[in-house]
């Protein structure tokens, strides 16, 4: 159960939850090159614009990934991406994957990340998903405390192998 975390009724009811377009797509890569936690090597330098402008297509062009945005009074607040996995576990059914979810330094606090939670949970069961995971930087408590306010439970460890150098 989502549990409600907005300071501000007033935020919830103007926030617009919507699919990214590319015309969002300078926003988006500002919240990213904002988050010095983040460590990915996001940056607003308009020499690396063509690197996200081609992910955003690849993005835009799959079946199974969505990328969306949460606006508010037109400016972007928030975003995060999402991906449905077909398996062959768990009898066939897919699994919903959320992924780069940030919100606003600003704007944090206000339920804005719950609403995004939220529109993606509903997004997940209308396809028929099994099971809504995402994983978080371990350096990231606070984020982890949201996400268990969200409903997610913390049972698996994950893994990664960098195979590039952020730069």
């Amino acid at each position: 159960m989502l549990e409600p975390v907005a300071r501000d009724v007033n935020v919830q009811s103007k926030l617009v939850v919507r699919r990214a377009a590319r015309a969002d797509l300078a926003a988006i890569v500002a919240l990213f090159a904002d988050d010095a936690m983040g460590g990915h090597g996001d940056t607003t330098d308009p020499h690396c614009f063509p690197a996200y402008e081609a992910a955003f297509a690849q993005i835009e062009a799959s079946a199974n990934d969505r990328l969306y945005v949460a606006e508010l009074g037109g400016e972007i607040a928030g975003t995060f991406q999402t991906t449905l996995t077909p398996g062959l576990t768990g009898r066939g059914r897919p699994v919903f994957t959320i992924e780069s979810v940030q919100t606003r330094a600003d704007l944090r606090g206000q339920g804005i990340g719950a609403a995004m939670i939220a529109f993606a949970i509903e997004r997940a069961r209308e396809a028929g998903a099994r099971l809504v995971q995402l994983s978080s930087n371990a350096a990231r408590t606070d984020a982890h405390r949201f996400y268990k306010r969200c409903g997610f439970v913390q049972s698996h460890v994950a893994f990664k192998m960098k195979l590039l150098a952020d730069s």
